[in-house]
């Protein structure tokens, strides 16, 4: 079954941005500077930061659900990120060289599995959850860190149709 893997959207981190260390201190967010490649895995673009790159820290709630599998914690931003990252049936940089956890939810937001693979696997991984009528959407995590890494949607055969 035919998928979308996209990054977080822009948008809501705009107005952090422009904010001085001091302003992100206060509303619980770090500006770090970037000094390993691999290691600082923006949510937005869906890779790596790059050495010498500003990134943000910061808590972000990644299931906003009314179920109990409400979830936030830690995530990357890249200041530098230019635009949301939307993916069709091809894994990101991010998901390279990592265990990716995946937490698969139906509609009301309640988990119905998990697996977890690397690399390549992961994309048979994917389509075969995909194959459960249940399944709704997949939470990526990096599975050692546990911190969200993108949300993964089937595509109705009706959307290819009509792109």
């Amino acid at each position: 079954m035919a998928y979308t893997i996209s990054g977080l959207e822009l948008e809501q981190f705009n107005p952090l941005f422009s904010l001085s260390d001091a302003a992100l201190k206060a509303r619980g967010i770090m500006r770090i500077t970037v000094d390993a490649k691999p290691g600082y895995p923006c949510r937005i673009t869906l890779e790596d930061a790059d050495i010498g790159d500003t990134v943000l820290l910061l808590n972000h709630e990644s299931h906003n659900t009314a179920s109990p599998f409400r979830s936030s914690y830690a995530i990357y931003v890249n200041e530098s990120a230019a635009q949301t990252r939307h993916m069709h049936d091809a894994l990101p940089g991010v998901f390279e060289n990592r265990p990716i956890a995946l937490r698969i939810f139906d509609d009301e937001g309640m988990l119905i599995g998990a697996d977890m693979g690397e690399g390549e696997a992961l994309h048979t991984k994917i389509e075969t959850i995909f194959a459960n009528s249940k399944a709704a959407y997949i939470h990526a995590h990096n599975a050692m860190h546990g911190c969200f890494a993108a949300e993964i949607r089937p595509i109705s055969p009706n959307k290819l149709n009509k792109t």
